[in-house]
């Protein structure tokens, strides 16, 4: 049977994913005007961004899936959304893999002053040039499978795909800092910082237009139940191994127990009410 899809429900799920995507620039804006955020806040957040996707995941989309695929094809294509984003992972070297980043306290000590020789200096400073731009290209491949994972949840339920948007959201405003800081310590241009991560977010609404004009003349309910295992599988690998190490790597193990705690409430709440 086939599954018709409002051209204005496309374009509002694919601006939730450009939403989401340039989040990546709000994390710039900390970084420079910002010195040292909080980083109680950020394992808060992050928590958050956890407990909202994870929740999401196994509560409304897997569900879904199983209903109209049936268990043994919900669990493929759960478990070929973690293979995709896995083998993403894992081709990246680990120094360059956005989710193995340096703690953001760690790229703030690296500054362009110091009591070292001119030439160590510059060397350090084209070190960190390459680090920015690395971690931008792996951020952006990285973000390419999240902008699907909002839009194909937003095709199905809009109020749930605003939602995990903002988790999204949230948990890459520390990528974008991760992006910018070395690259403005390496060359000391605000606007040249900010624009490299603010490009590298367009990766999101990239993967979200390309994995529709791929599926487009193929939807139906099954494709798009299909969809929503396959994005509940790289919600829960992104959570478990992006947002749980980084949060508890800011050393404030309860906080991220608490966002995590908050995010499932919020979730469970906004699905029972909406």
């Amino acid at each position: 049977m086939e599954y018709m899809v409002d051209i204005p429900d496309v374009a509002v799920a694919f601006g939730l994913t450009i939403l989401a995507g340039l989040a990546t620039g709000i994390g710039s804006a900390i970084a420079f005007f910002f010195k040292r955020p909080k980083l109680v806040y950020l394992s808060f957040s992050l928590g958050l961004s956890t407990g909202v996707m994870v929740y999401v995941s196994f509560v409304e989309l897997l569900p879904h899936a199983f209903a109209d695929l049936g268990k043994a094809w919900g669990i493929v294509t759960f478990f070929a959304g973690m293979t995709v984003i896995g083998v993403i992972d894992y081709i990246l070297p680990d120094i360059e893999n956005p989710h193995h980043s340096k703690k953001i306290e760690d790229l703030e000590m690296v500054g362009p002053e110091g009591k070292n020789r001119v030439e160590h200096r510059r060397r350090r400073r084209s070190a960190l040039k390459r680090t920015g731009l690395i971690t931008a290209i792996a951020i952006a491949v990285h973000n390419f499978p999240e902008g699907l994972a909002v839009f194909g949840t937003a095709l199905h339920d809009l109020t749930t795909g605003a939602i995990i948007a903002l988790a999204i959201m949230i948990h890459n405003i520390p990528e974008g800092i991760s992006i910018s800081v070395p690259i403005f310590y390496a060359t000391g241009d605000r606007k040249k910082a900010f624009k490299i991560s603010f490009l590298s977010g367009l990766s999101e609404p990239l993967g979200a237009l390309i994995g529709f004009a791929i599926l487009a003349p193929f939807l139906s309910a099954a494709v798009l139940s299909g969809l929503l295992g396959f994005v509940a599988g790289i919600m829960v690998y992104i959570s478990v191994d992006e947002l749980l190490p980084t949060a508890h790597s800011y050393g404030h193990g309860h906080a991220t127990v608490l966002g995590i705690a908050l995010g499932m409430l919020i979730m469970a709440l906004s699905l029972l009410v909406l």
